[in-house]
């Protein structure tokens, strides 16, 4: 069995404690440009806000990012979550998601990225993360998991084009860059060998990859 401590809300509060001890800290320590965990103050988002926050979809919030937003929204805000800020300020929680093969565009250029704009059907809802070097972390919302958390995967455009799942949750994904210690196997779906991730990893496996952890994206556009 697992501690409730190792998901969801429990998990995220270590991670904004981690944070908290030194919140300019660099979010990855190997890209400056990536910036810090909290650059300046907190921006948390009010709790009315958050009581009423979807996405665009219609999806629910998984419990990880109400309790992150609660915290602070700047370090996602700087990765496109957001729309601008209007009059209300950090209370206008407005989410801007884009299709898969629009962030790989975006991240990889035209010639690496079109491939992923294939998948961008079955991945319609999602948001960039920080992570990687020629790698990226995205986050699709879609089948939450028995946490109500929507995964986190990395796509590589080394060799050839490929979406992995990487980690089963923003919960799992802001603990571990947040340096809290977990237990891996190798590669980007490592925790796929970790008994406390193991479950929710398969299940979003299932939903997204027909049980496998990884798919190759060889549609080239003509």
């Amino acid at each position: 069995m697992t501690s409730a401590a190792e998901h969801g809300v429990a998990l995220t509060e270590r991670a904004v404690a981690a944070v908290r001890a030194d919140p300019q800290r660099l979010v990855l320590a190997h890209d400056r440009f990536a910036g810090p965990w909290v650059d300046g103050r907190p921006r948390p988002v009010a709790p009315e806000v958050l009581e009423r926050a979807v996405f665009p979809s219609g999806r629910p919030l998984p419990p990880s990012l109400r309790r992150w937003l609660a915290y602070d929204s700047g370090m996602l805000r700087r990765f496109g979550w957001f729309a601008e800020e209007g009059a209300d300020g950090v209370d206008a929680l407005v989410f801007t998601p884009r299709p898969l093969g629009e962030i790989a565009t975006a991240e990889f250029g035209e010639g690496w990225g079109a491939p992923f704009g294939a998948l961008s059907e079955r991945f319609d809802e999602c948001f960039l993360l920080p992570g990687g070097s020629d790698s990226r972390r995205v986050l699709a919302t879609g089948q939450a998991d028995e946490h109500g958390e929507y995964p986190v995967f990395a796509l590589d455009v080394d060799d050839l084009p490929c979406i992995e799942l990487m980690y089963p949750g923003l919960d799992v994904y802001l603990a571990d860059t947040a340096g809290l210690p977990l237990r891996r196997g190798r590669g980007y779906s490592g925790l796929a060998a970790d008994p406390v991730y193991l479950r929710r990893m398969h299940a979003h496996a299932r939903s997204r990859f027909g049980g496998q952890f990884h798919e190759l994206c060889l549609d080239w556009p003509a």
